[in-house]
């Protein structure tokens, strides 16, 4: 047995050698690649989500765990948290795709809404079919609706349909927009302020772009708002390193669930105006706003009624399919209006997303679905209105829950979810469990999270994913698990943090 087992150890040996020596011929490696590809992080689907997929797998071949399901509440997928697609959404979408829908009558029979908006679709797409490519810009019909749906959103301010851009969900524009800052035969870097915290889109593609990340901090003790001085303070920390041109703003925010007041608004944009920023406006959010006082206000909208020299300012604002009351973030639609950008710079991005051709066309025909949605009188009114204003009810629901819940446990604070569809509460860890952490070389919250999906079957993600002042520890968790779900996370997560607490006092 033992000469059988040295035989089989050196074959193993050899085999491994083997894998090596072909590897250091190969031509792309880990070593080669681009190194800011090896460096960018991206938190939401990090270590403890793929530790998360294990679990499932683990569960479902029979393995005994504290709990019986894993509890996904680290990204913003409605869907798969249990929403239901809006109806006319989906009825449009079938009716796209498959024409011959279209055709018949009986129990498969469709609106005639439905048939109206599928077939003013199909006859801008190239030979009536949405498998036919569309302009790079996106489908001109969807364009124009999209025009019409900023309009009446910002109160008849105008809107061109030739300054939208269609493509695959908000975050394709937003690193489409961000690789124009690129220039590699600058000095310094482009520096890109972003909030902190911040969604990881951000800091990943500035990262694997090579510009340069400016951090400013949001007031967590003033319900995450931001703050002039520290806009100041952050530029001139920075400007020494970086040649600062961008600012970024999330509003509704991610992952704070904040809504910005419009004199916040105000203040970002004079502060833009005064140091000459090009601002970037998330707005994906804007449908999902539940607390009392709050509204949306966009910055387009608060960048026209200023004025002069305000508005002047050059902007991109960004809107999406995946979230709002629709959450289709499998559809990948999107889009990003420009407002003074140069001419001759539009024409560079515009060749720019040429070279992508174009985004998927179904992904196009979600977004018409919701900037020209049914009007009253229309036979899909009446649906559309009720499955919106329930899916709206229920998250303003949960977003009071939520912060009820973890504002009633000791160890954590919580801001009020004023928006968006996450809460992001402080952790008020023990010395003990932070020596812990750190003797396994984690990070505090990290230790944290992942001592919860072991232990509760929950999944979060850590604070430090997300950029947090030092000394404090945060998590981000979703509002999406339908009230049931959210009912069973919330007790699941007192009992694991009152024993984690325990342990480490």
């Amino acid at each position: 047995m033992r000469v059988g087992s040295e035989l089989l150890w050196k074959a193993r040996r050899v085999f491994f050698l083997d894998i090596r020596r072909m590897a250091s011929h190969k031509v792309l490696t880990s070593a080669s690649i681009n190194p800011n590809v090896v460096t960018m992080q991206y938190a939401v689907r990090g270590p403890i989500v793929i530790r998360a997929n294990e679990l499932e797998k683990e569960l479902k071949q029979g393995a005994k765990k504290p709990f019986t399901t894993v509890i996904k509440a680290n990204i913003g997928d409605a869907h798969a948290m249990g929403q239901r697609p809006i109806t006319f959404i989906r009825q449009v979408l079938a009716c796209v795709s498959d024409p011959s829908l279209m055709e018949g009558e009986g129990p498969l029979s469709f609106p005639a809404d439905v048939l109206d908006h599928a077939r003013a679709i199909l006859e801008d797409c190239g030979g009536k079919s949405t498998g036919a490519y569309s302009n790079s810009t996106g489908v001109d019909i969807i364009r124009k609706h999209v025009a019409e749906y900023i309009t009446k959103r910002d109160g008849g301010i105008a809107c061109d349909p030739e300054n939208v851009i269609l493509s695959g969900g908000a975050s394709e524009s937003i690193r489409n927009v961000l690789k124009m800052f690129v220039n590699r035969d600058a000095k310094k870097k482009t520096g890109v302020m972003i909030p902190i915290p911040q969604y990881p889109l951000y800091s990943a593609s500035i990262e694997e772009f090579n510009l340069g990340q400016v951090g400013y901090f949001l007031n967590e003790e003033a319900g995450w708002a931001l703050d002039e001085k520290e806009l100041e303070r952050s530029l001139k920390e920075h400007s020494e390193k970086y040649d600062i041109k961008v600012i970024c703003v999330i509003n509704p925010g991610n992952p704070t669930g904040q809504v910005l007041t419009r004199e916040n608004i105000e203040m970002i944009i004079r502060f833009a105006q005064k140091h000459n920023l090009f601002v970037l406006a998330d707005e994906v959010y804007q449908d999902n706003v539940y607390a009392e006082g709050s509204k949306f206000h966009s910055f387009k909208k608060v960048v026209s009624e200023m004025g002069a020299p305000y508005d002047k300012i050059e902007l991109a604002s960004f809107h999406s399919v995946s979230k709002g009351y629709m959450g289709e973030c499998g559809m990948r639609g999107g889009y990003v209006e420009f407002m003074n950008l140069d001419p001759e710079v539009y024409v560079l991005f515009k060749k720019m997303i040429s070279a992508k051709l174009c985004s998927t066309v179904l992904g196009q025909a979600v977004i018409d679905t919701v900037v020209n949605p049914p009007k009253p009188g229309e036979p899909s009114y009446d649906l559309w209105k009720k499955e919106r204003d329930a899916v709206l009810a229920s998250l303003k629901e949960r977003a009071t829950l939520v912060r009820e819940a973890y504002g009633s446990i000791e160890g954590i604070t919580c801001n009020p979810v004023q928006g968006a569809m996450y809460a992001f509460p402080q952790i008020h860890l023990p010395e003990k469990a932070v020596k812990k952490a750190e003797s396994l070389g984690q990070k505090p919250d990290f230790f944290y999270a992942m001592r919860l999906l072991e232990e509760a079957g929950i999944c979060i993600v850590p604070g430090s994913g997300f950029g947090q002042k030092d000394g404090t520890y945060h998590f981000r968790t979703t509002i999406l698990p339908q009230p049931v779900l959210m009912k069973e996370m919330l007790a699941r997560f007192k009992e694991f943090h009152t024993k984690f607490m325990n342990e480490f006092k």
